[in-house]
């Protein structure tokens, strides 16, 4: 039974990272922890945010878990966003107009200025029974772009061009199972998923002193369901040292948008390292397997996330940072990032958040917890 859960395992991680599909929506950072050691989750989270990171991090801990939580993130590319208030604020009747529209219609035409936003949030609950590990998820996971669709030209003091809005509101109901063997060595889990995607196709017309935002311009959203599954390993060969690998909607789900076309999410594999120099301190780093397109088709997503925590008083505090960065958009930068964590007896509450201080993008995340 041990060599047969041994080979499963192994033929289980294989399949995780032959599954190298490009086309997906950005990962999320679901939960503050994650977010103040720079968006690191898949060997570490063992906890009720399994059922998103890696249910198989479900097993490895006997614990009864619930939290409720929420985070947003801001991609800002190449200033798209300090731009666009150049435009609200852009005034024909200044002596120097023609000049500044030029300005504007050059910057943002400079590929891949853009805008991105993540958010996330919802009810996460888990449980076990022996080497069993039941979770579930009640949670909204959301993306959105925005970007030139339409060249920005300015002829003297008029500036025109178009920018496309895409979003896509995931709100799931999700069922997780894990399984620890070995002495919790070796677990494996699975997720299955049913998603109602809200998805949004808008547009706005760029002219000089037009305000254009997410939200006033992503339209009515067009509604369809799906089923979507997860599957993760988690490996602890000694007490230091765990390995995690999760593959994230192996079976492509998608959604209608209202341009009569479709989004879809392809798999998306992740892998993570989790080292505990001693009992105290954690290190931990993912990485992107996938390199994900995201709702703006010019940019794709493939992070890598370092951290750290630290607890004192018997882990009555946690202090944690971290950074990450986008590997396959040139244009991003190294973000770092910060949190902090309190316990009292059963009671847990995390903050956690990144700032960009080139392109103003920002990570923010809060959670509530109660274990048992």
């Amino acid at each position: 039974m041990r060599k047969f859960a041994v080979v499963s395992g192994l033929v289980l991680v294989g399949s995780l990272f032959g599954a190298v599909s490009s086309q997906a929506v950005e990962f999320a950072v679901v939960g503050a922890r994650a977010a103040g050691m720079g968006g690191a989750g898949v060997a570490v989270t063992t906890d009720a945010f399994a059922t998103y990171w890696n249910p198989a991090g479900l097993a490895m801990t006997k614990t009864v878990d619930i939290r409720i939580g929420a985070t947003g993130q801001l991609v800002d590319r190449l200033g798209a966003r300090d731009t666009l208030d150049d435009l609200k604020n852009f005034n024909a009747s200044d002596p120097s107009a023609a000049s500044k529209a030029q300005d504007i219609a050059n910057r943002l035409n400079k590929p891949a200025a853009s805008l991105s936003g993540i958010a996330a949030g919802g009810l996460y609950v888990k449980g076990y029974y022996g080497e069993h590990a039941l979770g579930f998820n009640v949670s909204d996971v959301a993306t959105a772009g925005m970007f030139v669709s339409q060249r920005v030209t300015a002829t003297g003091t008029t500036i025109t061009g178009q920018m496309a809005l895409n979003g896509l509101e995931a709100r799931q109901a999700v069922v997780s199972y894990a399984y620890a063997f070995m002495d919790r060595t070796f677990s494996i889990g699975v997720s299955g998923k049913v998603i109602q995607g809200a998805a949004y196709t808008g547009s706005a017309a760029i002219q000089g002193g037009s305000d254009i935002s997410f939200s006033d311009n992503l339209g009515k959203a067009k509604t369809s369901t799906a089923f979507g599954i997860d599957v993760g390993a988690m490996y602890r060969p000694s007490s230091w040292l765990r390995v995690g690998i999760v593959a994230k909607d192996i079976n492509k789900p998608s959604f209608d948008n209202s341009a009569g076309g479709q989004f879809k999410l392809d798999p998306q594999v992740r892998g993570g390292v989790a080292i505990n120099p001693w009992e105290t301190l954690t290190l931990t780093a993912d990485m992107d397997i996938t390199a994900n397109r995201t709702l703006n088709p010019d940019i794709k997503s493939q992070v890598l996330s370092v951290g750290a925590e630290q607890t004192v008083f018997s882990e009555l505090f946690s202090l944690r940072v971290g950074a990450f960065k986008n590997t396959a958009d040139a244009n991003s930068y190294i973000t770092p990032t910060a949190g902090f964590g309190l316990r009292l007896w059963a009671l847990r509450a995390d903050i956690g958040g990144g700032y960009d201080f080139r392109e103003r993008g920002a990570l923010a995340s809060f959670n509530l917890g109660l274990v048992f």
